[in-house]
Formats: C-alpha cells, structure tokens, sequence
C-alpha cells in the first residue's frame, strides 16, 4: 500500500490555507485545495480525506503531492494548460496592435472588434483576445493637455508636499472663486406640499443678476470658510483674505492654494500679503506658460 507523503506547516502557510479554506471571495477550487492540504496535515489518508469531502482520492492525492513540492505556491493556482500553441495569433497579433495604435478606418474615428477583424481577415474573437491581452481599448477617450508653467516641478512639489507633510503650527487651505454665478427666481412661489402632491414649482424663472462665491476649505476637518460677492476683482479678493484672517486661530500659519489667476497677483494683493507675514501663497501649475 502506497504510504501518502506527510504534510508539515509551517505558521504562515496554516494562517494563509485557513483563510483560504473560510474565504468568500476566494475561487471554490482554491479553497477545497486549502482544506485538502489542511487535512493532511491533521495525518489523514487520502481516502478518509476523499470521504469527508466528497471527492475522488486521485484528487487528494494530487494536490497533496503538489503542495509538499511547491508549497502554497502550487496550489494557489493551475499550472498552464497543454496544447498547440495558437499560431495563428502569432503571425497576426503584431499586424492588429499596429493597426488599432497607427491607423484609423477610412470612415469611423476608431476600429472596433468587427471591421479590424474584416480589414484583416481573421475572426472577431481573435481580434477580442489581442485587444484584451494587450490592454488596448480604441472605443475609449481620454483627453489631457501638458503644461507648459515653466516652474511646473517646483509648484507641483510645493503644493503636494503642503497635503502630504503639513508644516507644524500652520493651516493649510485650498481656496478658489466661481464667479458668474447666476442669481435665479421662480416666477411664482411652489405650492404647498399636500397628501398626494410633490413638491412644485413653475417652468419659468427671472433673473436677479450674478455673483462670485469665494471659498476656502480645509480639507482635513471639511471645514469651509465662504462669502458671495458682487464682483471678482483684487478688492473682493483681499476682502477675502481678511474674512479668513479673522476667521481662522490667530496662533496659526496659513498656507493657501491657489490658482494662477492674474486677481490673486495684483500688487495692492502683494502688498497686503507682506504687511501680513502669517500669509503663505502656493499657486498651482497652469496648463498655459504664466509669465512671472
């Protein structure tokens, strides 16, 4: 009678089969393999293991013998299946990435599964599993645009660095305008909300002009210091500044971010900023060049 090999665990390796064996996000195979080998090593046989978990001993015996040879790692996965290799994806795999990444079709933006597989004479399927092998999805649009603020690194490593390692004794605020709000009313007032009616209001709406809503936020408490304006110039802007000044613990430094808008540079700005030193402005990179 064959003696089945005995399976010794290490902590690591019982911590990890345990796991795997309660898992529920773990594949089903995975965990029988993990409560095979859990088995055998509590020394049961193969056909007493076979038995309590309803399976074929040949199986038992299989993944036993992989796992005392490869370990975990053995059984954590299938090894690769045999067969003929696929030739025919060999031969055109490269000519289906230079087409989907070089070329476009004649009258679409971008080749889908069905006219690159036409183009080429193969099959859609083949064309799918290139695509997918490769990462490549032609259907999707991501849109960018580089920068071209000539002291890019500096702002971007300044402005992360504020998020990551704050400096001590200093609040770090991200401040910003939205200015053109539009100021909207309703022709009429909505009628009252009553027992089988939502609420209503009329279709039309009249203007009462626009304004410009400034605001900082501190993003580690969520805590936001806000004010609307009639305007967006330098004057709203130091007006600002002073609401966070008196809004904000005296002790503390400021460190704010913010944009490279021209209103934020203006030298009556500058000027108020030096005769108060707790002020610290970071501006952040531009996607256009901003001559300083």
């Amino acid at each position: 009678m064959r003696v089945p090999q005995k399976i010794t665990l290490t902590k690591k390796e019982k911590a990890a089969l345990e796991r795997w064996s309660k898992g529920r996000q773990v594949p089903v195979r995975q965990a029988e393999r993990a409560k095979i080998v859990l088995l055998a090593a509590a020394d049961l046989s193969n056909q007493e293991i076979a038995a309590k978990m309803a399976i074929k001993p040949h199986t038992v015996g299989r993944w036993r013998s992989r796992f005392a040879e490869l370990r975990v790692v053995g059984i954590e996965k299938d090894l690769p299946r045999g067969g003929r290799p696929p030739k025919q994806r060999e031969e055109v795999e490269s000519k289906i990435i230079s087409k989907t990444t070089q070329q476009t079709p004649k009258n679409a933006t971008h080749w889908s599964t069905r006219s690159l597989a036409a183009d080429l004479g193969v099959s859609q399927s083949l064309v799918h599993r290139v695509w997918k092998s490769n990462g490549l999805k032609p259907h999707l649009i991501r849109t960018f645009k580089l920068s071209r603020d000539p002291l890019f690194e500096e702002k971007l490593i300044d402005v992360v660095g504020l998020y990551l390692n704050p400096p001590e004794k200093a609040l770090v605020l991200s401040v910003d305008e939205k200015s053109q709000i539009q100021a909207l009313d309703r022709t009429q007032p909505g009628l009252p909300i009553v027992r089988g009616r939502c609420g209503t209001m009329t279709h039309d709406y009249k203007r009462n002009g626009t304004t410009t809503l400034f605001a900082a936020i501190d993003m580690t408490r969520g805590k936001v210091i806000a004010s609307c304006m009639p305007r967006h110039r330098h004057q709203e802007w130091i007006t600002f500044l002073k609401q966070i000044d008196e809004e904000t613990p005296s002790q503390l430094d400021l460190h704010l971010i913010a944009d490279n808008y021209a209103t934020h540079k203006h030298p009556k700005v500058v000027a108020w900023l030096k005769r108060h030193k707790r002020f610290h402005i970071h501006f952040i990179p531009t996607s256009s060049c901003w001559l300083e």
